[in-house]
């Protein structure tokens, strides 16, 4: 298996510390409403730790929530909340939102509000070591005590910091130093430090918490691309220059961003689609597909059509799955058998090349189209048990349910959708082509497809 590191430029092959396999990724500031720029990167984390546990790792998951920050405060301000009240509804938000994607829960959700012990407990460190220091109640890391810093960019110093947006400070040692405690202000939240009161800056945290649940070594952190500087980069230099251990992270892994037009989507430009919009009109297995279609280091662009056309891919592979044997045949392997042995083997290639699911889900749909053409043949179901298996277990490592969606508008509309299918029977006995084909193609434009099969015909939403 090899996986691309951003430290190094390259794919390399993965050997893990030891186990568990130690993986942290860093989590939402929870202010509003998560978006799909951010399923986009919690499904390619998620399918990450999936194949991993798939090829007989153990996996222990941080993820953590910044839950103080400048954005939470004002954004509380502004609703008249408090803004541990307004981190928790978001929190919760969350947890629905990723529930709904099938993305599987971490281990440990660390929220820098309980963690403050330990990142004071970092900092006092650092300030022994001669990392850091102290500016009228404010600690800051200096940068040029670490000879590597920058090193995760690939930029020297000095580069980093013209192309940084660094406040002008003349607290600061140098303009690149950034904070790790910031001294308190009125009306915002607080703790008793050895600095005084105040709060933690926001790249402490991540060292803080990954040192405490994993150690001072991990083997995979993830993000999306537009963290690796600031905000890894100087996670890395705090953390290695807190511990002296090298190196911190073993694989460092970026996805790249979601983009809605020309701009990547985010919270704080308003350019959003969330992920409750998104469900509203799309099957979660539809979404995942949307996103596991593009590798996690391409940029993909969001649009309707492009999720329609993924919910259409996905409804293929139901269809695929949907009349299944209860058991698969006796007999000696059949034809399709064998192909589903060999589609297993190129998944598998295609996922230890630094987890290529668009190459992966190309090979599930190879394998559906065989099913598919082996049952037009008049193959047994039972023959076909096997490979529709192999399709079920494969999609399960993408985290693809391949379940019927539900809903309640589709639970009010099964009695008339059924009555329509009854009365185009009726019409297509009679011949009256026409007319059951009217019925067929309106029932289309409201994103219902009918699928006529020997025993019946059914229905299934495609939007």
């Amino acid at each position: 298996m090899k996986i691309y590191n951003t430290m190094t430029r390259q794919k390399e092959e993965f050997r893990p510390l030891g186990k568990p396999v130690k993986m942290y990724v860093c989590g939402v500031t929870p202010y509003d409403a998560v978006h799909v720029g951010h399923a986009m990167s919690y499904i390619a984390f998620d399918v990450i730790r999936r194949y991993l546990e798939y090829r007989g790792y153990r996996v222990k998951y941080v993820q953590n929530f910044t839950d103080v920050d400048d954005k939470i405060i004002a954004r509380a301000r502004q609703l008249g909340v408090s803004p541990d009240e307004l981190a928790e509804k978001y929190i919760n938000d969350y947890f629905t939102d990723m529930d709904a994607l099938n993305i599987k829960r971490a281990d440990v959700y660390p929220k820098v509000t309980q963690e403050i012990d330990a990142i004071i407990h970092l900092i006092e460190g650092l300030l022994t070591k001669g990392h850091a220091y102290v500016a009228n109640g404010d600690v800051y890391f200096a940068v040029n005590s670490d000879p590597d810093y920058g090193k995760l960019s690939g930029r020297p110093l000095d580069e980093l910091v013209s192309g940084a947006r660094v406040e002008v400070d003349a607290r600061k040692a140098s303009p690149a130093d950034f904070v790790l405690w910031k001294a308190a202000k009125q009306g915002e939240p607080a703790w008793k430090s050895p600095w005084g009161m105040g709060r933690p800056g926001w790249h402490i945290e991540c060292s803080a918490m990954s040192l405490k649940y994993l150690g001072e070594q991990i083997d995979i952190h993830g993000g999306g691309q537009d963290l690796i500087f600031p905000h890894h980069e100087n996670e890395l230099a705090q953390t290695e220059s807190y511990t002296g251990v090298v190196p911190f992270v073993g694989y460092w892994v970026h996805n790249a961003l979601l983009r809605l037009g020309e701009e990547k989507m985010s919270k704080s430009l308003g350019n959003l689609v969330t992920v409750k919009e998104s469900l509203q009109r799309f099957s979660p297995d539809a979404l995942r597909l949307f996103v596991l279609s593009s590798h996690y280091r391409s940029p993909i662009v969001y649009s309707d059509e492009a999720v329609i056309a993924a919910e259409r891919g996905i409804e293929r592979l139901r269809a695929v799955v949907r009349d299944m044997a209860a058991s698969p045949s006796d007999l000696s392997p059949s034809p399709v058998t064998v192909i589903a042995q060999e589609t297993r083997q190129r998944f598998v290639a295609a996922m230890d090349d630094d987890f290529n699911t668009a190459a992966a889900i190309g090979h599930l749909f190879d394998l559906a189209r065989e099913i598919n053409r082996a049952a037009e043949q008049g193959a047994p179901k039972e023959s076909l048990a096997e490979a529709q298996s192999t399709l079920r277990e494969l999609a399960s490592v993408l985290g693809l349910t391949l379940t019927e969606p539900t809903s309640a508008r589709d639970l009010a509309a099964k009695p008339l959708i059924e009555l329509l299918i009854a009365v185009r029977a009726d019409l297509r006995s009679a011949k009256q082509w026409a007319s059951a084909d009217k019925i067929r193609s309106q029932l289309a434009e409201l994103g219902i497809q009918l699928e006529d099969r020997p025993d019946g015909t059914t229905w299934h939403r495609l939007r």
